[in-house]
């Protein structure tokens, strides 16, 4: 009889595992299908390398987590609050943590120093966004 308990909560248990990679991959899939998005790798100094997916929208760059089920963005920055700086090629250190054939981009938010790591083509077409901002006062950008 209680040989039953335990197999049934094992069942139970690898069904929950087998729902949890399933709706992992629905969701990457779906992040991945959407406009606007992009695989990149961020580093909040003085932490270490997470590994996402950025998404445009009309006012805010976000990052979201590769492994999560939340759909809330832990990071979201304001389009109009940054700034592109600088590229550079990775470090041997840094390119065992993010993708493999990316550059990392210094972009300053508020102050605050945040490294990127994309692919040279999502660089340009983030640096296109970033200028291309809308309009905040009467005849100024961003």
């Amino acid at each position: 009889m209680s040989s039953s308990y335990v197999f049934i909560a094992l069942a139970g248990l690898l069904c929950l595992l087998v729902l949890a990679v399933i709706l992992f991959g629905v969701r990457r899939s779906q992040l991945r299908r959407a406009l606007g998005t992009f695989d990149a790798s961020i580093c909040l100094p003085p932490g270490g390398w997470q590994m996402g997916v950025c998404r445009y929208t009309d006012t805010h760059l976000e990052w979201l987590r590769l492994i999560s089920l939340s759909p809330r963005p832990p990071h979201r920055f304001l389009r109009s609050s940054l700034e592109i700086g600088s590229w550079r090629q990775p470090t041997e250190a840094e390119r065992a943590r993010i993708q493999p054939g990316a550059i990392v981009v210094n972009l300053e938010y508020e102050g605050r120093e945040v490294l990127v790591a994309m692919s040279y083509e999502v660089y340009t077409g983030l640096s296109s966004w970033l200028e291309a901002g809308p309009v905040i006062g009467i005849g100024t950008w961003r």
